[in-house]
């Protein structure tokens, strides 16, 4: 038998009962001490101590309009770099007491609008949002109910919103470079549908790239596009691939999980990577540089991704009227491992000079 003691529960009314006291100024004393007499503050808190009187903060923030409640919206969390991102966004929300609701859109611009309607029912203070494909005029639709948004690993493009993002088109620049410099002047890109914005940036940063390279050393680039960009969709385009012949010497992949089922694919077939094909990721995703090839990858920072759209959404729901919006873009960085090296003819050209 439980004794009906042990399990009670103060209410604000029975604070009041004790102290003697109105229920307005139990609230005042937790709310607004500063306006109540040093004594009667000092009594309430007594009593509030002895009874061990948990104030409501959920009823206080409904009063108020506010439930401190944050939406995230990603295509992929089993990618994991939006699960890196996703800790970021959750410990910043965590150390600002409010709570992350993550929604998961397989990349499918329907469920990214479920996911819309349904944060914006919730009333959530504010959605983090990494589009699945270009859906300027859906997230318009957002802010245009005065939600507040802010878009991660996306630039802002055309939105009152805040946006932290990577400078994709670099990194496609330092995929292609790193490659070109490796002496691969065939080079096969391995990535997702160009609806996708940073796919569409970094292959605008390869061509860029290209335009600074002398015509005699222009590599050509040959593009295989995947529905999904998943490690077992690129194992399988990459086994149709092979099959038809083998006509590039390096690979640049639109992620790391392409990269690692690209790999997988050139090792079943007897193709040595890197000293037959040198393969390049994009993420820099944990286990990168502990695969059975340590992957080379364009690093970008997931976790910082996340937590810094996380303050920039938390500080506009705590001080609206104050808040700026505000565009942070971080720079991605190569990181060289063990799948790229140069090629047969570039280390034989190496050793004669």
């Amino acid at each position: 038998m439980f004794n009906s003691r042990e399990i009670f529960v103060a209410s604000i009314r029975d604070v009041a009962k004790a102290a003697g006291v109105s229920l307005g100024t139990v609230s005042n004393a937790i709310n607004r001490p500063e306006v109540l007499a040093p004594l009667t503050l000092r009594k309430v808190q007594k009593v509030i101590e002895e009874m061990g009187f948990v104030p409501n903060a959920s009823a206080r923030n409904l009063r108020a309009g506010r439930n401190r409640v944050i939406g995230l919206v990603v295509p992929d969390i089993s990618n994991p770099f939006f699960t890196a991102l996703a800790m970021g966004v959750n410990d910043a929300a965590f150390a600002a007491k409010y709570v992350v609701i993550l929604c998961n859109t397989d990349e499918s611009t329907d469920k990214e609008s479920q996911y819309l309607e349904v944060l914006s029912a919730q009333n959530v203070e504010g959605i983090l949002i990494t589009p699945a494909r270009e859906t300027i005029r859906a997230l318009a639709k957002v802010v245009e109910k005065g939600i507040r948004l802010a878009l991660v690993d996306r630039p802002a493009l055309g939105l009152q919103a805040c946006s932290v993002a990577v400078n994709d088109s670099y990194g496609g620049s330092l995929a292609l470079t790193h490659l070109h410099e490796l002496g691969h002047r065939k080079i096969l890109l391995l990535t997702g549908s160009e609806d996708i914005p940073q796919v569409a940036d970094r292959n605008t940063g390869i061509r860029e790239s290209m335009k600074e390279i002398s015509a005699n050393q222009l590599p050509q680039i040959m593009e295989l596009r995947l529905d999904s960009m998943s490690a077992s969709n690129a194992y399988d385009a990459m086994m149709k691939k092979i099959e038809s012949g083998v006509d590039f010497t390096g690979i640049i992949c639109g992620n790391d999980l392409i990269a690692l089922g690209a790999i997988r694919a050139l090792r079943e077939k007897n193709i040595a990577v890197p000293e037959d094909v040198s393969v390049i990721g994009y993420d820099d995703i944990d286990f990168a540089g502990s695969a059975n090839v340590p992957l080379t990858s364009i690093s970008q920072p997931a976790y910082e991704l996340g937590f810094a759209a996380a303050e920039l959404i938390i500080s506009e729901c705590e001080n609206p009227e104050r808040h700026v919006h505000q565009r942070i873009e971080f720079q991605p960085r190569l990181v060289v491992r063990s799948s790229t090296a140069p090629t047969k003819s570039h280390r034989a050209n190496l050793r004669i000079s």
